[in-house]
This record gives structure tokens, C-alpha cells and sequence, in this order.
């Protein structure tokens, strides 16, 4: 079975993706979002890589160093074993939440035994394998330059010599050694030292961070680490959360349906972003609100559907010609066409974790004030536009309609509106607010649930299923008594149910009928089943669900029906914080049944 087995490194500013035989098959510098330098993940002759070879005798294994982001992968032999220790530097340095992450990656090598022998595959490819690359040899770097531009360049450090490196020459390995590659020339001497003591500091980082996280009896493990890949997964400088570190990995092999998922969706951001407060992580929840306050400049501004790391609102989308994708599934895209699109629902889940931002740490007057702001904003949109159609949580290219998961997270912006304002004793707006949203609410039991088929559709103008609306209990529109919601989880298992795998839909939308599972589906509905009294058939979804991890318990945005390995971009902020979400449902029941027990 092809699991897709990557590991990711980062420090909240970029990262890696390193395969199981410790290769860097994808790297963005400086930013999440920079021009690759290393892609081979998107195409394997061109694209570039940064690699160890060894002979055929050496078993290769791989794991997380505890409680970090920090990755190990050994190699062994008869004749020796080393260990290769991933990390790009990420700790504080003063007490003013001053933060030290550099755009630069160490691989620290490590002598276990015997005498190893390797060689290095230093393969860089500039600007998405646009560029021609040059090397210029100095007494303690590479310099790595792209021909085409010389500013744009990168420095290998090491201890191993520079020619056998560039050369492909094998290296006997008798000391500990390191390779570092930063964008920018250091103004340090790098030797052992600095080296190691770049690895501890990174390390009490995460070791620090992962034990704020709350602590759960059952599935930890897979809690922490997912919580782990959210962290990874935020632009520590704008507070900013990605959907997935990855371009152009397909949906389905050979297809076209590959979107670049650097950016920060509203939707996804705010699931990530309350999804980590649950667990105890408050700074990186304040980050994200701020970055809020931030893309809205004036009052007038109108909120779209996701931005820039930066806060970019214009996200060109373009394709690379020259790159022949995953496996061969173009066309691979940098930028995302999507950002002009009207999503209705993502307001919803936005002032869903505004509303939890009053509740737990609001901070300041001028920063309530400044957030109520956002709040009557989005209420006014959302006032304005909830009867008008949209293309709902899936993006769909095609006509806009009227979906009902996107009515009902409009209902759900208006009842947290509602809820805000109650807070800070705007009676007038919380009434006024409460009119509109109870004006959704009737629309959606009217026009959402179709008495043929005994469930919700997906529009109103269809009777076709979707998994989405399972999220209507979630979001408190339905109670999970309440027998329509029963009875369109039923249909919605029976419809789109597939080898223990959930579809998004399996209607035709502008690229054909879906193919692939949509991993977050299926934890949706494990929830749904839970809620609805079948928590013994949750409980068995749940555990075979987590079984398709790879082979570090991460996920991707889709799995493969028939042999569950990895589709779609990688690591995916949605199907980890679905699984943070899903576990906890469990590890919280448990807790319950230990008090009630005699």
C-alpha cells in the first residue's frame, strides 16, 4: 500500500516535507508560500532534492523525536548506523515574545555505530525548478544561486567537504556531522556547537509547547500530534493558519482537481483555530485574531473567503507547464482562483470562534471594541447576503446555488452575533440580530428538508446528499434528538458511505462525480453516529479510521476508497483538527463513564 509516507518539519514560518528515507522532497523558502526549492514531490526528474543514499543493506526507519516537531530517521547496517535529526530552529529569545525562526533547516548526523557510509543527493531546484542553478565555493559555505538571478540564492553550511558533496561522492562517516541549508549567508561561526545548541533550544520549544496541550486519558498520542501539525501549520509573524503546507497533490491520481493550499481560509483557519483553544492553546488563537483585526483595514472592507499569509487579498492563480505533478496528475498551480469566490457558510465558522474569543480572553477595550467592529461587519453581510446562493464549503467552479450547509452557518454567524452582543449589553442589536437569524432558520426547515428522500439536501433546488450537513448538531442548529436530524444522518451514511470512507457528495459537479474520500467527512460522521446513540459503530469507524494515518499518524485532505492511502494536499489542517475533535468525543465519554461507574 502507497501511504505517502512524509514527515514534516517546520518552525512556523516554512517547512518540510521529508520522506520516509530521509530525502526533502518539498521546500518553500523563506515562507510557507515562497517558490520552492526543493519539489520533487511534484515532479521527480526536475524538481529537485536533498537527499541520503545509501546501500541496499540499510533498513531505514523514521519516527518523531516525543512531544516535537523534530524528525528522526536512522539508518542501519552491518557495517554501521547513523541517524539523521530534521529541525528548523524555532524557541524564544527574550522575554518579550520575541521569537527566533529563521528560513534555514538543520540536518544534524549522528553516529550510532560502526563506521556508516552515505552519500548526499544535494539537489537544489530554484523558483519552482524555473531557474538554472549555480554553485560558487567559498571557504565555509556554498553559495546557491539561480542564473537567472543572482540575489536569489541559498548557503549550504557543513562540516562534510563541499566537493564530495556537490560531486555525489560517498562519505565514511566517523564524528557527528551536520549539513545546514539557510536563505540568508549567517553571521556566525556554524560549527558542532552552535549546532547543537540550535537543536536543544528547538527542542525545550516543543517540548514546552506540547505539554500546555490539555491531557487526555484515551488517544493522546494522536491528539498531540495532531495538535502538533496545527501548530506547524500557523504563520507565527501575521497569525495566519494554512490549509495544508502543499501545492497541486491531486485529489485523484491523474485528474486535474489540484489547488495550491498555502493560504489561510476563514473556514478552515477558525475550525483550526477553536480546535486549539479546546486543547489549551491561547497564543495562537490571539495570533489569529489579530490577524482578523488586520486584513480589514477600513470598516468598509468586505470579507472574502480566505487571503495571503500576509493578508494578501489578490491570489493569482498560474500553471507550471514544465512540472509534470504527483505521479504524473497535472496541471500543477501556485496561487488560488478561489479567493473571488462567494462561500456564504464561512462566516458562520469564523464568528463561531469569535464568539469563543469573548468568552475566554477578550482582552483590552480598544481590541473588544476593535473586534466588535468585525462582529457588526460580518453581521451586516451575512444580513445582506444569506438568501443569496454561493458555492458553498466545497468551492464548486460552477453555477452558485443555494446550498444548506451554507444557510446554516449563516444562522449560526447571526446566533453568535447574537450571543456577542448579549455579552456586551447591546440589547437592540441582539434583538434585531436574533429577527434574521430566526428568518434562516425557518427558511431552512422549509426549504432544506425534502420529505421524499426523509432527510436535508444538499441545495434547495436538489434532493442530492451531502456530507456537510452533518455539521447542523454540531453548530447547535439541531439537536441530535431531533428526528430529521436522525433520520439525514441515516440517508447521508446509506448515500455516501463507501468502504468504511465518507464522500463530500457523489453528484456531478464541474469536474465530474468525485472520486475520492474527503477524510474530514468521515470524521463528521463518526460524530454524527456518536450524537445519534450508535457510539459502538463510531467507536469501530473511529479505530479503523486512524489505522490509514501514515506511517507518523499524518493525514492528507483525501484518502483512496479502495486502498486508503493518502490523496490530496498534505499535511491538511481540516482532517487533523477532525481528528483532534473525534477523539476527543471519545476521550471525554470515558472520562464520564470512570465517575458514573459504582
Amino acid at each position: 500500500m502507497d501511504h505517502f509516507n512524509y514527515g514534516v518539519v517546520g518552525n512556523c514560518r516554512s517547512a518540510a516535507l521529508i520522506s520516509d528515507r530521509g530525502s526533502i522532497d518539498w521546500f518553500c523558502f523563506p515562507d510557507f508560500d515562497s517558490p520552492s526549492i526543493f519539489a520533487k514531490l511534484l515532479d521527480e526528474d526536475k524538481g529537485g532534492c536533498f537527499a541520503f543514499v545509501v546501500d541496499s543493506h540499510y533498513t531505514v526507519s523514521q519516527k518523531y523525536i516525543e512531544h516535537t516537531n523534530i524528525l528522526s530517521t536512522t539508518f542501519n547496517s552491518i557495517e554501521g548506523g547513523f541517524e539523521v535529526i530534521d529541525f528548523m530552529p524555532l524557541y524564544r529569545i527574550d522575554q518579550q515574545q520575541e521569537y527566533f525562526q529563521p528560513p534555514e533547516i538543520y540536518r544534524l548526523i549522528r553516529l550510532k555505530h560502526g563506521t556508516p557510509r552515505f552519500r548526499v543527493e544535494f539537489r537544489p531546484a530554484l523558483n519552482y525548478a524555473r531557474d538554472k542553478v549555480n554553485y560558487k565555493m567559498q571557504p565555509d559555505y556554498v553559495k546557491v544561486f539561480s542564473v537567472q538571478n543572482e540575489i536569489d540564492s541559498v548557503y549550504l553550511y557543513s562540516g562534510l567537504d563541499f566537493e564530495k558533496i556537490l560531486k555525489g561522492d560517498e562519505f565514511v562517516l566517523i564524528r557527528d556531522e551536520f549539513l545546514l541549508l539557510s536563505n540568508n549567508q549567517k553571521l556566525i561561526k556554524i560549527d558542532h556547537n552552535r549546532v547543537d545548541l540550535e537543536f536543544q533550544r528547538t527542542r525545550v520549544y516543543w517540548l514546552n509547547w506540547a505539554n500546555r496541550s490539555k491531557k487526555y486519558t484515551l488517544y493522546n498520542d494522536i491528539i498531540e500530534r495532531s495538535v502538533l501539525v496545527l501548530k506547524l501549520m500557523s504563520y507565527q509573524r501575521s497569525g495566519a493558519v494554512l490549509a495544508a503546507l502543499t501545492t497541486s497533490m491531486p485529489e485523484s491520481i491523474g485528474q486535474s482537481r489540484n489547488w495550491d493550499y498555502r493560504f489561510c481560509w476563514l473556514r478552515d483557519a477558525s475550525m483550526s483555530i477553536e480546535t486549539l483553544l479546546f486543547v489549551g492553546h491561547q497564543g495562537t488563537a490571539k495570533r489569529f485574531m489579530n490577524f482578523i483585526k488586520n486584513i480589514l483595514k477600513t470598516k468598509s472592507d468586505i470579507f472574502q473567503i480566505m487571503y495571503g499569509i500576509r493578508g494578501e487579498r489578490i491570489l493569482t492563480e498560474i500553471e507550471l507547464p514544465h512540472l509534470s505533478g504527483y505521479k504524473n496528475s497535472r496541471p500543477v498551480r501556485v496561487g488560488n482562483d478561489a479567493y473571488h469566490q462567494k462561500q456564504n457558510d464561512s462566516f458562520g465558522y469564523l464568528m463561531d470562534v469569535i464568539y469563543q474569543y469573548y468568552r475566554y480572553f477578550p482582552g483590552t477595550l480598544d481590541e473588544i471594541e476593535d473586534m466588535f467592529e468585525v462582529v457588526k461587519n460580518m453581521a451586516k453581510t451575512v444580513t445582506d447576503d444569506w438568501g443569496k446562493p454561493d458555492k458553498s464549503i466545497w468551492e464548486i467552479r460552477g453555477n452558485e446555488q443555494h446550498f444548506v450547509s451554507s444557510k446554516i452557518m449563516c444562522w449560526v454567524a447571526m446566533d453568535r452575533a447574537v450571543s456577542i452582543a448579549k455579552l456586551l449589553y447591546k440589547e437592540d442589536l441582539a434583538t434585531r440580530w436574533s429577527v434574521v437569524a430566526e428568518a434562516i432558520k425557518k427558511d431552512v426547515l422549509a426549504k432544506g428538508w425534502k420529505e421524499d428522500i426523509q432527510s436535508f439536501s444538499q441545495t434547495y433546488e436538489n434532493t442530492d446528499l451531502d456530507s456537510s450537513l452533518l455539521l447542523m448538531e454540531t453548530y447547535g442548529f439541531i439537536t441530535p434528538q431531533d428526528e430529521r436530524y436522525r433520520k439525514t444522518v441515516e440517508a447521508i451514511y446509506n448515500s455516501l458511505q463507501y468502504k468504511g470512507l465518507m464522500f463530500r457528495y457523489n453528484n456531478t459537479d464541474d469536474f465530474g462525480i468525485p472520486t475520492s474520500a474527503f477524510t474530514i467527512c468521515t470524521f463528521w460522521m463518526i460524530r454524527a453516529l456518536f450524537v445519534i446513540d450508535r457510539q459502538e459503530e463510531a467507536r469501530a469507524m473511529f479505530d479503523e479510521m486512524i489505522t490509514y494515518s501514515n506511517n507518523l499518524g499524518l493525514f492528507s485532505e483525501d484518502l483512496d476508497f479502495e486502498t486508503k492511502s493518502q490523496l490530496g494536499n498534505f499535511p491538511q489542517a481540516y482532517s487533523h483538527l477532525a481528528l483532534i475533535n473525534t477523539a476527543r468525543l471519545f476521550a471525554d465519554a470515558e472520562e464520564v463513564s470512570r465517575f458514573i461507574k459504582p
